[in-house]
């Protein structure tokens, strides 16, 4: 039985750094990563997607070339079609979700996995800043939108895994989960 993991957690959280480093030990178990397409310049620091402008994302979205698709942080996010093949032919595929989307993504995979990735607001405020890719005003705006998303409401079944501690420590905890989900 293949399964969608729909990895999600604020901006910050450290989604990218969790996925670059588990990511061969994730493969090797037959774990296929998505990247997702975003309307971020190409030059942009952060994780491996495929950057697209507004123009070129609609025509994505109006050609059905995302599973998923949505919108955060005054970007457009996009998951390429290309996981249903995967998940077809019986690979887990990972997914960098996110939290308001949730709700869409149980509607079209309800057997998906769903995992939250959480930090400490003081080491979350602290890798916002370190990255350097929004100004304050984004960061707070980023931070309130964290805030605004604990709520317990649709977090019903999803896995937290708390990454405010060592990458190496939270990659381990992902693994040990991967490994034990059903088969």
């Amino acid at each position: 039985m293949s399964h969608l993991i729909y990895l999600m957690g604020p901006s910050g959280s450290g989604k990218d750094s969790l996925l670059d480093a588990a990511r061969d030990a994730l493969q090797a178990r037959g774990c296929c990563i998505a990247r997702r397409v975003i309307t971020r310049s190409a030059e942009a620091v952060g994780e491996d997607a495929v950057s697209v402008d507004a123009h070129e994302f609609a025509q994505l979205k109006e050609q059905g070339a995302f599973a998923l698709s949505w919108q955060a942080n005054g970007l457009a996010y996009g998951i390429p079609r290309l996981i249903d093949d995967w998940l077809d032919s019986g690979h887990d595929v990972l997914v960098n979700g996110s939290r308001a989307h949730l709700p869409a993504a149980r509607a079209r995979y309800p057997q998906m996995q769903a995992v939250l990735l959480q930090v400490d607001e003081v080491v979350l405020r602290q890798r916002l800043l370190a990255r350097g890719r929004e100004t304050s005003v984004e960061i707070n705006a980023r931070l309130a939108r964290n805030h605004a998303l604990r709520s317990e409401a649709g977090m019903e079944g999803v896995w937290r895994l708390d990454n405010s501690g060592s990458l190496e420590l939270s990659v381990a905890r992902l693994l040990h989960w991967v490994d034990g989900l059903p088969a």
